[in-house]
């Protein structure tokens, strides 16, 4: 059986493709080795899901956030290791992920709106040119933490509109010690600001909420698609939940940028397994 993997920092969906050709399917925690261990991503691994499996799986293709480094690639195989001791693992970008999901075998440029945010120029074969990821504190322009960072700096200085305000009080009971506990003392703060987008996302008809989208995706397109060749004459194709749920925001600040939207998907494992399965 094969075992497929598509991670970011806050989720992971994982396929499994058994020898009769069915398909099943779980969505667990994400893992990012740039902000776990090795051995923090194996406790987590340990669950029903995966450890029902370990004597099962011949084959795993892992594709992750963080996953562009060989030390980040031997961390993540170090880890689904402990569980699987002879299957064989690839592990690889999740950028391949998105560039295989969305281009298939036609060349694009390929984006990652999730948690974090990436690009990518792909020539239908390889990736041909990336833009720095510069992570949750220098840049993730676009991605959910850069959305929601705003967001949580707007309400401890007190500079969005009082009824957004109001209401992020009622639903998340947050004050400024709060908020800074929790991206400043608390695990995973890139999740924590990211969690917010959901709200940010049901109040988008409020200008307000709109312009954190909108602005979010013009800088994002500034300090990636801008900078590709040639870019205006590529599709180009966006994964990942914020760009899926935002999608009407991205397609306006798109055509206002004079780029020219072609796919936008919540998740690649759809076509990664499609991908994998005529591989068999």
């Amino acid at each position: 059986m094969i075992l497929i993997a598509d991670s970011g920092s806050s989720k992971t969906d994982w396929r499994v493709i058994h020898h009769d050709g069915k398909i099943s399917q779980h969505r667990g925690v994400g893992f990012n080795p740039y902000y776990m261990t090795s051995e923090e991503m194996a406790i987590q691994m340990r669950n029903d899901f995966l450890v029902n499996l370990e004597t099962e799986i011949e084959e795993i293709y892992f594709y992750g956030a963080g996953c562009s480094s060989s030390e980040r690639k031997a961390e993540v195989s170090s880890a689904l290791e402990t569980i699987f001791h002879h299957a064989q693992i690839q592990v690889d970008h999740d950028l391949a992920a998105a560039a295989h999901a969305t281009c298939g075998h036609h060349s694009g440029i390929a984006c990652i709106l999730g948690t974090g945010s990436n690009s990518c120029d792909y020539d239908g074969k390889e990736i041909i040119a990336t833009r720095p990821a510069a992570g949750y504190i220098l840049g993730d322009e676009g991605g959910g933490c850069y959305v929601g960072r705003q967001f949580l700096m707007d309400f401890i200085h007190e500079e969005m509109p009082d009824k957004i305000r109001k209401a992020a009080i009622d639903r998340f009971h947050i004050t400024q010690n709060i908020i800074q506990d929790h991206v400043y003392r608390q695990p995973f703060p890139s999740r924590y600001m990211a969690s917010f987008c959901r709200f940010i996302t049901e109040n988008k008809a409020d200008p307000y909420c709109y312009g954190l989208f909108y602005n979010s995706f013009m800088d994002f397109f500034k300090k990636h698609i801008f900078k590709y060749q040639d870019y205006r004459n590529k599709p180009v194709n966006f994964v990942g939940s914020i760009a899926y749920y935002n999608s009407d925001i991205l397609r306006k600040a798109a055509a206002d940028a004079g780029i020219s939207v072609n796919m936008i998907i919540e998740s690649p494992i759809a076509g990664l397994t499609l991908y994998h399965q005529e591989l068999l």
